[in-house]
């Protein structure tokens, strides 16, 4: 055990956007085993309304800062652009930091597995922040296949698709694939995930990559097919411009199928002012309860509670007992996110 398992993980978050302040900031605040000590942001606003949320909190201009503080603090969380994540990420784990990477893991696979050894080597704990696999509905999902429920399965159909016509974010705006721009490095990454976690490892058989918006740089309309060595074929959508959403997810068994529309609630929830440790954060509302069974005999399957405090407190026990040296998990293995690029990159070979 480690003689600091007592003592608050020290904690700096780089980025304050939509990851920072929506996803980390807020479970790291409402998680005792942490100290929230340093929020990097070179936006005013952001800047302002990061003191505001978490007083506790210094607000430096950069990560270079935050890396800096050489002895001060114990992990660092990236919430910044995709192509800052390999050269940040490298330069945290050589100050002596634990390292959590938010989505995508890096741009090139071979980046993401060259951290994987250069953590190996430095004896520190790295992870990446693929939060949906703690979705409320692909908890569902995973205790129905885990159930037998559904029989064999043999189709599974996945999709984040919305409704935005315009691209907002700056960095978005101008960022290149080789810079981890467009929709495929954005809701991809987590579709791919989920598709890995639930049937195993795949080949990219099929891919579409499309930019449908004005001022889009890379891809907002995306499909790709896998054939995973289980025998499962995955469809997956994700699209920026799209008018009419179809089921969240629709998977298809020997013995029945499940068809879930709607979205996970629990960022929806912090944004609206809610905090991790409210009794409602992550329900959603029975209304959206998928459909199971065959049809002419469905039922209506409640959604499972969203848990992405999950992270953390896995993390935390990680760091806890011991950090790279000890034999507990880390919530997320980065090996796993590398797979991910991996099929990214065949993807856009194939087009």
């Amino acid at each position: 055990m480690n003689p600091e398992s007592s003592r608050p993980i020290r904690t700096a978050v780089a980025g304050f956007g939509l990851s920072g302040s929506v996803f980390h900031a807020p479970l790291i605040g409402a998680n005792p085993a942490y100290s929230l000590d340093v929020i990097a942001t070179s936006d005013a606003g952001r800047k302002a309304s990061a003191a505001g949320r978490h007083p506790g909190a210094r607000i430096v201009d950069t990560p270079a800062d935050i890396i800096e503080l050489n002895g001060e603090l114990d992990l660092l969380v990236l919430g910044t652009p995709p192509a800052t994540h390999y050269p940040l990420a490298k330069a945290a784990l050589e100050a002596g930091l634990d390292v959590v990477v938010d989505k995508p893991f890096t741009v090139r696979s071979a980046e993401g597995q060259e951290l994987i050894g250069l953590a190996a080597r430095l004896g520190r704990v790295l992870t990446v922040f693929q939060n949906r696999r703690w979705d409320g509905d692909f908890l569902t999902v995973r205790g129905l296949l885990e159930s037998g429920s559904l029989g064999a399965v043999t189709r599974f159909e996945s999709r984040f698709e919305r409704w935005s016509p315009e691209v907002t974010k700056a960095w978005k705006a101008a960022a290149t694939a080789d810079e981890g721009g467009g929709v495929l490095f954005d809701l991809g990454t987590h579709l791919l995930d989920q598709a890995l976690q639930l049937f195993g490892p795949a080949t990219v058989t099929h891919a579409e990559l499309n930019a449908r918006r004005p001022g889009e740089q890379v891809d907002d309309d995306v499909f790709l097919a896998l054939r995973h060595g289980s025998g499962v074929i995955s469809h997956l959508w994700m699209n920026m411009l799209c008018a009419q959403q179809g089921p969240r997810y629709r998977l298809l068994g020997s013995d029945g199928g499940f068809t879930k529309h709607g979205v996970d609630p629990q960022a929806p929830y912090i944004v609206a002012g809610g905090s991790p440790l409210d009794a409602g954060y992550g329900v959603e509302d029975r209304d959206w309860a998928g459909t199971l069974g065959r049809d002419g005999h469905l039922d209506r399957l409640p959604t499972d509670r969203g848990a992405y405090p999950e992270f953390y407190r896995i993390l935390a026990d990680k760091i806890h007992d011991g950090g790279a040296a000890s034999a507990l998990p880390v919530p997320v293995d980065p090996a796993g996110p590398v797979e991910v690029l991996k099929l990214m990159e065949q993807a856009r070979a194939l087009v």
